[in-house]
């Protein structure tokens, strides 16, 4: 079974990351908030029209995903679970173990699918479309995104998440 290579990063380097891990985690929450907000806004006035505030949900929830796609990046090219992963034990070994696999591939393109969901769904709320056709695309692309998010997140309840904390740093 590959063992990940650790380098041995600067203390600063280190530091750096674990503040990353920390925001990662944070805007979690965030996301799932503002998801949640969102998914609940766009069922309940599906009928109404669409409003400033559903374009402002819209807007909050897709900057944050932004941030938190950045913050995401980081920590893939210089965290140890996603490409130093895969140049110190092969994409073949990586793909092999289940909890490599997770945080180098399958965390990775759940969460820029998701990201892209919610790009659509913001944009087409800003279609010239009938209201109720923008509640339902942006409910859809929403309601999507929050059920990739989900399954992607590494809980704690799952293997890949075992001995992660709810809310670590906290």
């Amino acid at each position: 079974m590959p063992y990940l290579y650790f380098l041995n990063p600067s203390p600063k380097s280190a530091f750096m990351y674990n503040g990353m891990l920390h925001l990662h985690s944070f805007l979690r929450w965030v996301i799932l908030i503002l998801l949640l907000v969102a998914v609940y806004r766009h069922f309940v006035s599906r009928h109404q029209a669409f409003t400033a505030g559903h374009r402002k949900t819209g807007l909050f929830l897709m900057i944050t995903a932004d941030l938190m796609l950045l913050v995401g990046l980081y920590q893939w090219f210089t965290g140890p679970w996603g490409l130093k992963s895969i140049q110190a034990n092969g994409f073949g070994n990586v793909m092999k173990n289940p909890g490599l696999r997770f945080f180098a591939v399958e965390h990775t393109i759940g969460m820029l699918a998701a990201i892209i969901l919610i790009h659509m769904g913001y944009a087409y709320g800003k279609q010239n479309v009938p209201d109720e056709r923008k509640h339902k695309r942006s409910l859809l692309y929403f309601g999507l995104a929050l059920l990739i998010i989900l399954i992607s997140i590494p809980w704690p309840f799952r293997a890949v998440g075992a001995g992660r904390a709810w809310f670590p740093g906290m």
